[in-house]
Order: structure tokens, then C-alpha cells, then sequence
């Protein structure tokens, strides 16, 4: 097995990462303009010295004819190397510089001539136009070569044309100036290409520490790694940018939020309206797993700040693991009721022998038709008062509860309620609560009361719960319906400050109340109202009323 490494291929092609993609694309892009810039300067710049050198010539043949006794001397005076005519015409061509100045006569005939050899003959090209009267510029080729030339008639003193001046510019130095002007042109475009590069590479660098390094292929990879994780994960995700409205809202938040796409672009006031949600999510409640409540959802939302100045919010579903809670919250409650009343009951047990011993029989009887009678008493008085069962077996034992720790829960004499609740599930959460909060504020206080009241007016269920306790303060009374706000010590397995909350809530949905005041004679008095609570009565059953049994003493 042979122990050289392998040799690496070389490959060809575009730069991998981003920072080197960027940068030759832009420098590409700053070449490719300045070539084109430099090209569409250079294209009118050749026309236009094109046309400056014919305007040049035509000037000059213009001067030309005009210069005195010239289309006499034409007219009257052989062509000749040595006339007046020549010799004119060389004094002007070595004056301004041009190839050539030829003066001819109507005929075409020649009586200038750089060349004096050529003096006396015809012309190489058609003076036709300029004999017509008509003032001649064009790039045209002859004798001498190419060139830029002017032609004008020449006229007498009475205006009649005798002949035509033509003058030509040599086209070599148009070339040589256009020439010329290019190495000006490339170091204008070599300077600008140095800027552009320059830009491009602090950009590019800017790319990179942004993008920190990746590939595009990585970026692309990221991406579609976040919009599947985002959408996969069971927890709602909101970000927000640096002005506070939301860009980003995954398929959690808006199940949980009860929200759609078309938040995006909006504030969370917008979007959620106000409340603590909204404020949670803008970041005027700080603080880590904070409690709020959506709907009939209670959410564990925290937020953190990203380095674009905006945020991003996480949600979490409690509702659950809240009703959890205060089911073992119940539950709770009621063991250390059976515990008690285990503990009482073998006492009674305990007395009931001894009077069985003691052989004193009716006592023993009166002492279990006592202890019988008082829970009794208790079952019969709620569910004559409360028709539902759910709500009535609620009642019956919380009564058991409020009695182990020695407080007296009783159900108003103006209770009255039928068996037509539309939702007794969220009634008996509501009555649960309030007769919860109500225990705690009065435990342990001397002659610790509770009083109940339910009644219907109309489909109107009206409930209001009074306690003997130390009362709200009227600072107080409208923030202990706030999610999150409480003033007892939360237990270790959930927070506080949701009960209320909820009531309200549950209140408000069914269009309704809750509120608290000052009961009569001290302590707190919760009211709610909740408008079409029950089903329209329907008509009540004929009853049967059985006949009395005949006595004996009829029946003789």
C-alpha cells in the first residue's frame, strides 16, 4: 500500500465562499462598466472630431473664397505652378495647416495644387455640388488620401460662379488625436475601476463578517433548516424587528395566538390587541416565563433580544399543565379533608362504642342521627338550590373542604338555579376559582365565612361569592384580574395569578362581567355576570299528582 497522500484535483470554477463570490462579482461588475463607459465615450468622440475637422476644412475654403481678386485671377489668368492663384492658396494651406487647397475653375480644372505637377489637371472628385452653388463636408479619398474635406463655390463680384475651393484636412491627425485621447481615457477608467474594486472588497468584507464566512450553498442549507424547524417545533416562535412589528410568526404562534399570516408587517397592539400578551410580546413586561392568557390558553411566553435590535418571543401551552395544578390542587385539598375526617371519624367511632358499652342506646342513636343529619343537610340544601349536577357536586365538596379547615361555606337562600346551562364546565371553573380564592383569604381568621350565590335571571346567570377576609384594596381591584399579578406565595408545581384572570375572561367571552367590591359588613364580594348562560325554558311537563290512600276509617 503505497504512503503517498493522493493528489488533489484542481478545480475550476467560482469561489466557494460567499466573501470571494461577492468580491469577483462586483470587480467583474465594475470592469464590465468601465468598459462600456470608456467604449460609449470613445464611439461619439471619433464622430466628433470627425465632424470638427470638416468644419475646420470648410472654414478654411470659405476663407479662401472669400480672399480678394481670387475668382478674377481664376477667371482671367492662366492655371499655372507659379500664378498668383497658386501661390495664394499655398500661403493659406501653410497658415492653417492643411493637407491640400485647391482652387479650380467651372471646368474642374486645377489651378492650385500641393503638388504643382497636378496644376492644370481635373480634379480626382465630383466638385459637382460645389459648382451647383452648394457648401460641401465629407471624408472622402483622392490624390492624396483620405481626408476630411470643405468645399465652396467661388464667386465673381457679381455673384456668378467661376470655380470652387476645396480643402482637406489630413485624416491621419483626427486618427493621432483620437489616439491620443485614449491613454487620458484609460486612466480615468483604471482610477475608477481602483474605487470600485476598493468599494467592492469593503463590502465584500462586510459580507463576510456578516455571513461569517458561510458558503451560499450553507446559507441555502440554513435557511430551509429554519422554515422546517420553525413550522416542525410544538413551540410558538414571534420575531420582531428593530421598529416593533412582527416579520416572522410560525405555525405554533399562530395556533396558539389564534392569529393568521397577515400580522406580518403589523405591531403586536395591531395584531393581538391590548392586553398583556401584546405587551409581553413588545417588551413592555419584562422578566423569564411570564403567564398570560389567549383566549381560554394559558401561555409561558419569554423574549429575547437579538443583536438588529429587533426580538424574538418564544410561547408555551400551560393551559394543560395548569388545569394539572389545580386539579392537584384538589385533590390535595381533599386528602387532607379525608385525612381529617378519618381522624374525626374514629373518634365518633371511638364515642359511639362507649355508648354502646355504657348500654346507653338512644344516645347512640341521637349522636349517629346528628352526625348523619349535618352532611345531609349540607347535600340536600345545595341541590335543592342548584339543579345541575356538576355544579352542585362542586359545591358539596368544596363544603367539605371549607369545614376541615374551619370555615363555614353556605349557599345564599336567594339561590336559584335551573338545569339549562349552556356551559356548565366553564361555570363550575369560574365558581371553582372564586370559592378557591375566597378559602384562602379567610383560613385560619375567627368565625371564617364563605356565602355562595347563584341565581338566574331570565338566561342571565348571575354569581357572587362573599367572604369574611381582609377584603381588596380599590388600588387592587382591577389588578388581581391581571394574568400574572397575585399576592400569594406561588405553590412549587405552578404559578399564581391565573384564576382571576381566567374568570375574567371566561366572563368577558359569553359577553359578560367580573368585578369585585367591598362585601357587607367587610372582607370581598366577586360578581359575575354572564348573559345568555342558559338554554330558553321550555314548557314545563303536566304533573301527576297521585290520590291520597283511603284511611280505614273512609274506607268504612
Amino acid at each position: 500500500m503505497s504512503s503517498t497522500p493522493p493528489a488533489r484535483r484542481l478545480r475550476l470554477g467560482l469561489p466557494r465562499r460567499v466573501f470571494s463570490q461577492v468580491l469577483l462579482m462586483q470587480v467583474a461588475i465594475a470592469a464590465g462598466v468601465a468598459v462600456l463607459a470608456t467604449g460609449l465615450f470613445l464611439a461619439p468622440l471619433s464622430n466628433q472630431l470627425d465632424d470638427q475637422a470638416m468644419r475646420r476644412a470648410l472654414a478654411i475654403a470659405q476663407t479662401t473664397a472669400q480672399q480678394p481678386g481670387l475668382a478674377r485671377e481664376v477667371r482671367d489668368t492662366p492655371p499655372s505652378p507659379n500664378g498668383p492663384v497658386q501661390q495664394e492658396a499655398e500661403r493659406i494651406r501653410k497658415a492653417t495647416k492643411a493637407e491640400y487647397i485647391v482652387v479650380m475653375d467651372w471646368r474642374g480644372v486645377r489651378w492650385s495644387h500641393t503638388d504643382p505637377k497636378q496644376i492644370g489637371g481635373i480634379v480626382s472628385t465630383d466638385p459637382g455640388q460645389a459648382l451647383a452653388g452648394k457648401e460641401v463636408m465629407e471624408i472622402d479619398s483622392g490624390t492624396l488620401g483620405r481626408s476630411a474635406r470643405g468645399k465652396v463655390p467661388l464667386r465673381d463680384s457679381d455673384g456668378t460662379i467661376v470655380g470652387a475651393v476645396s480643402v482637406g484636412i489630413a485624416y491621419d491627425s483626427v486618427r493621432a488625436r483620437l489616439i491620443h485621447a485614449i491613454p487620458g481615457l484609460l486612466a480615468y477608467a483604471g482610477g475608477a475601476l481602483a474605487v470600485g474594486a476598493l468599494a467592492a472588497w469593503l463590502i465584500s468584507r462586510r459580507v463576510h463578517r456578516q455571513t461569517r464566512d458561510l458558503a451560499f450553498s450553507d446559507i441555502a442549507a440554513l435557511l430551509s433548516e429554519r422554515e422546517a424547524m420553525l413550522h416542525g417545533i410544538r413551540e410558538g416562535v414571534v420575531a420582531l424587528d428593530r421598529t416593533g412589528r412582527i416579520r416572522l410568526v410560525n405555525d405554533e404562534a399562530q395556533r396558539l395566538l389564534g392569529i393568521g399570516d397577515g400580522v406580518v408587517g403589523r405591531s403586536p397592539d395591531e395584531a393581538l390587541g391590548v392586553g398583556r400578551t401584546a405587551d409581553v410580546l413588545a417588551g413592555r413586561v419584562t422578566g423569564t416565563d411570564l403567564l398570560t392568557v389567549r383566549g381560554q390558553r394559558v401561555l409561558v411566553a419569554n423574549r429575547m433580544p437579538t443583536d438588529d435590535g429587533g426580538a424574538v418571543a418564544t410561547l408555551r401551552d400551560r393551559t394543560e399543565l395548569e388545569q394539572l395544578g389545580r386539579e392537584l390542587d384538589s385533590t390535595r385539598g381533599l386528602i387532607d379533608a379525608l385525612r381529617a375526617q378519618d381522624h374525626e371519624h374514629a373518634n365518633r367511632m371511638h364515642t359511639l362504642l362507649g355508648l354502646l358499652e355504657l348500654e346507653m342506646y338512644d344516645d347512640a342513636v341521637e349522636f349517629v342521627g346528628e352526625v348523619v343529619g349535618d352532611h345531609r343537610a349540607t347535600a340536600e340544601q345545595v341541590t335543592e338550590r342548584i339543579a345541575d349536577p356538576l355544579l352542585a357536586a362542586l359545591l358539596v365538596g368544596k363544603a367539605t373542604v371549607a369545614a376541615e379547615r374551619g370555615v363555614a361555606l353556605w349557599v345564599s337562600d336567594r339561590t336559584r338555579l335551573p338545569d339549562r346551562l349552556i356551559d356548565p364546565q366553564g361555570l363550575v371553573t369560574v365558581v371553582g376559582n372564586l370559592v378557591d380564592n375566597a378559602l384562602d383569604a379567610v383560613a385560619g381568621k375567627p368565625h371564617a365565612r364563605v356565602e355562595v350565590e347563584l341565581r338566574a335571571e331570565g338566561r342571565t346567570v348571575i354569581l357572587r361569592v362573599r367572604d369574611t377576609g381582609p377584603g381588596i384594596p380599590p388600588e387592587h381591584q382591577e389588578l388581581i384580574f391581571t394574568e400574572g399579578w397575585s399576592t400569594k406565595k406561588p405553590p412549587a408545581h405552578r404559578e399564581r395569578g391565573i384564576g382571576l384572570s381566567l374568570v375574567r375572561r371566561l366572563a368577558e367571552r359569553q359577553g359578560g362581567s367580573a368585578t369585585v367590591g367591598e362585601a357587607h359588613g367587610g372582607g370581598a364580594e366577586f360578581t359575575v355576570v354572564l348573559p345568555e348562560a342558559l338554554t330558553a325554558p321550555g314548557p314545563e311537563p303536566a304533573l301527576t299528582v297521585p290520590s291520597a290512600p283511603q284511611t280505614a276509617k273512609e274506607e268504612s
